[in-house]
C-alpha cells in the first residue's frame, strides 16, 4: 500500500525544526508510484543502496551492485534488482525471503538521486520492490564522484564482525564524506544520504558517533523515524579499497549549540560488520558540495 502521508514521527520532527509548512509544501513529491521521469535515471545505475530490520529487529544498511541495467522498472509499482548481497551480508538472510526496505539510487557524478521505499521479495538473480513510496531528493551535500575505470570487487568478500569500532573503522569514520543511514517505523523503511567535508562524523568513542543534523528537503524522514524507533543502521563506503562498514545500534536527533542547525545526531553502536571486497572499485577524488 502506497504511503504519501507524513506519520506522526515525521510531523513532530517537522514542528520541532520549524519546518511545517517547508515540509508540506514539498509533501506533493512523494508518489505511490516510479514516474515515467525516473525510468531511464534508474536503469543506468550501478549501486543501489538498501536499508532494511534483519530477523532480531536490527537496521542495517547495505547496497546492491551491478552493470547499467541491473535495475528496471517492471511497471509503474516495481523495480527490479538483478543483483543479490554476498552471504556475509548481515542482510543477506531476509533479502531471501520478504522484508520492508527503503533504498535510495544515487548517481554521485551528477548528484542526482532517487528513493524507493516497499515491500522486497527475492525472485531469481536479485530481488522486485513493491512501491510504496517513490521520489527525488535534492542534490545538497552529496560529493561528486565519476567511476573512472570500474574494476570488479575482489573475488570473495570478507567480512569481519564485532560490536565496536575498531581502529581502522575508526579511520574511515572520520575520514568519510559521504555515508548511509537506514531507519524504520511502522510505515516502513527508509535509506538516506549523510554527506560532508571529512570530519563531519565525530568519533567519540568506539561505540558512539555524532554528527551534524541538517535541514535538507525539510521532511524530516529520518529524524521522523528515530522519534518512533530509534533503531538505525549506517553504511559508509571506502571508496578506495572498496571496502564497506556497517554498522547497527540506536540515534537519536538532540539539540546542539555546536551545530549551525541546532541539532546533531547521536549515534550508539551495537553491531559493525567490515567487509572487505563489497563493491567495485575505480572511482574519481570527490568534488566537494558547496553546502557543505
Amino acid at each position: 500500500m502506497s504511503r504519501t502521508a507524513f506519520h506522526d514521527g515525521e510531523l513532530a520532527a517537522q514542528r520541532a525544526a520549524g519546518l511545517t509548512e517547508e515540509a508540506e509544501r514539498v509533501r506533493p513529491i512523494i508518489a505511490g508510484a516510479i514516474p515515467r521521469g525516473a525510468v531511464e535515471f534508474l536503469a543506468r545505475q550501478r549501486m543501489l543502496v538498501l536499508g532494511a530490520a534483519d530477523r532480531d529487529g536490527a537496521l542495517w544498511a547495505t547496497s546492491l551492485h551491478g552493470p547499467e541495467g541491473f535495475l528496471s522498472v517492471a511497471d509503474p509499482v516495481t523495480l527490479r534488482a538483478r543483483a543479490v548481497v554476498p552471504a556475509t551480508d548481515p542482510l543477506a538472510d531476509v533479502l531471501r525471503d520478504r522484508a520492508d526496505v527503503g533504498t535510495l539510487a544515487i548517481e554521485l557524478a551528477t548528484r542526482k538521486r532517487f528513493r524507493i521505499n516497499g515491500r522486497w521479495h527475492r525472485v531469481e538473480g536479485g530481488g522486485e520492490i513493491t512501491v510504496h513510496q517513490a521520489y527525488g531528493n535534492c542534490p545538497q551535500y552529496i560529493q561528486a564522484r565519476a567511476v573512472l575505470e570500474e574494476a570488479p570487487a575482489g573475488p570473495v568478500p570478507v567480512a569481519t564482525r564485532g560490536t565496536a569500532l575498531d581502529a581502522e573503522g575508526a579511520r574511515l569514520v572520520e575520514a568519510a564524506d559521504t555515508f548511509f543511514i537506514a531507519t524504520a517505523a511502522a510505515g516502513g523503511a527508509d535509506v538516506s544520504h549523510r554527506g560532508g567535508k571529512p570530519g563531519f562524523v565525530r568519533v567519540v568513542s568506539p561505540t558512539e558517533l555524532v554528527w551534524p543534523d541538517y535541514v535538507g528537503n525539510a521532511m524530516m524522514m529520518t529524524a521522523g523515524n528515530l522519534r518512533l524507533n530509534p533503531a538505525a543502521g549506517l553504511l559508509v563506503p571506502d571508496w578506495r579499497t572498496g571496502a564497506t562498514l556497517q554498522l547497527t545500534g540506536t540515534a537519536e536527533v538532540r539539540p546542539s549549540a555546536e551545530a549551525a542547525t541546532g541539532r546533531e545526531t547521536v549515534f550508539r553502536i551495537t553491531g559493525s560488520v567490515w567487509t572487505e571486497n563489497a563493491f567495485p572499485t575505480g572511482w574519481s577524488e570527490p568534488v566537494y558540495s558547496r553546502f557543505n
